[in-house]
């Protein structure tokens, strides 16, 4: 039985670091050409965790375990913590002096569930997907109705 094929394309923003935002995710499963679009608006939070929410939200969508899966991202950030495995390193050293360590958590939980690539893709450079994402992660942070990031907001309770 040959691995489903699903290519991921995410984007996250906020107004603002921290401030209202946002992700947008496009997902393509190859085989069937089945193709969906998601996006989430919260109240505070920063880009870089709404970059790391697009990519965890995304895999955890996948239904079947052992999919071939690209994951197409404008987000340093996330694609060489992963590709360099510098977020191994950090889960040995127990994710200290490290921020997000909910979202890179729950990121390596359904990380090794399948077999997952990053490839980093420049931002607003004409990327039909990720300007598509851009524009749902956009629209997500300008929510009326915003979700409540409440690990973001409890941390940021902590550090005061």
């Amino acid at each position: 039985m040959s691995k489903e094929t699903i290519n991921i394309y995410t984007d996250g923003s906020s107004r603002g670091n921290p401030g209202p935002g946002g992700y947008g995710i496009i997902m393509e499963h190859i085989e069937s050409g089945y193709l969906k679009e998601f996006s989430q608006g919260f109240r505070k939070t920063t880009n870089n965790r709404m970059e790391l929410m697009a990519v965890v939200e995304a895999l955890n969508k996948i239904k079947k375990e052992n999919a071939k899966v690209t994951i197409y991202t404008d987000s340093k950030y996330v694609s060489d913590s992963v590709e360099k495995k510098w977020v191994f390193g950090w889960q040995k050293n127990n994710f200290k002096k490290k921020k997000n360590i909910d979202l890179w958590i729950k990121f390596l939980k359904v990380y090794e569930k399948h077999s997952i690539k990053f490839i980093w893709i420049k931002g607003h450079n004409n990327h039909p997907q990720n300007e598509k994402c851009d524009k749902l992660a956009v629209a997500a942070s300008k929510t009326n109705n915003p979700t409540i990031d409440a690990a973001y907001e409890q941390e940021q309770k902590n550090l005061l």
